[in-house]
């Protein structure tokens, strides 16, 4: 199955000049979805993960359902302000300012291992943000996931774990 036939582009969105890669169509295809969370499973299962990590929001889409098809657990880096209980903060800047992610503190064991996932690889900030802040807690990162890679913002050079994703776009 040819995966990007279930991925929507949409020009000017989210401002002019951008093309989104829309993943809506491939989650609401019964057949893909499950052929994409299939193929993600066989590239992520030889890392050997005892969690799987989703950056709020849309990885939480690919890692949750993955994490069930593996038959382990799921925890989530959110944005700042979105976890109850005790988090561990992380800051980094954004191309204009700068973000924060947390996890909440007791989500890892010192040592587990962990893949972070995400649905779009575009220029890297927030998986690494998300990849230092699960180092903070004591995560053994295995490697990254994604469903779309956008390959010419060469957000895959900032990553210094085995990355993969299921299609990339050049342009």
């Amino acid at each position: 199955m040819n995966l990007k036939d279930h991925i929507r582009g949409i020009p000017d969105f989210p401002k002019p000049g951008i093309l989104f890669y829309d993943v809506s169509p491939l989650l609401a295809s019964g057949a893909a979805w499950k052929a994409a969370i299939d193929e993600l499973a066989e590239a992520v299962r030889p890392h050997k993960p005892d969690l799987l990590v989703g950056i709020e929001s849309r990885g939480f889409l690919v890692a949750a359902p993955l994490a069930l098809a593996l038959g382990i657990g799921f925890i989530m880096v959110r944005k700042h302000g979105k976890l109850p209980g005790d988090k561990i903060a992380h800051s980094y800047n954004l191309e204009y300012g700068t973000d924060t992610i947390e996890v909440q503190a007791d989500a890892v064991k010192p040592g587990q291992r962990v893949v972070v996932l995400d649905d779009l690889l575009a220029t890297g900030g927030t998986m690494v943000a998300a990849i230092n802040l699960l180092r903070q807690v004591g995560a053994d990162v295995r490697a990254a996931a994604f469903l779309v890679e956008l390959t010419f913002l060469n957000g895959r050079d900032r990553i210094d774990v085995p990355s993969v994703s299921l299609m990339a776009y050049d342009e």
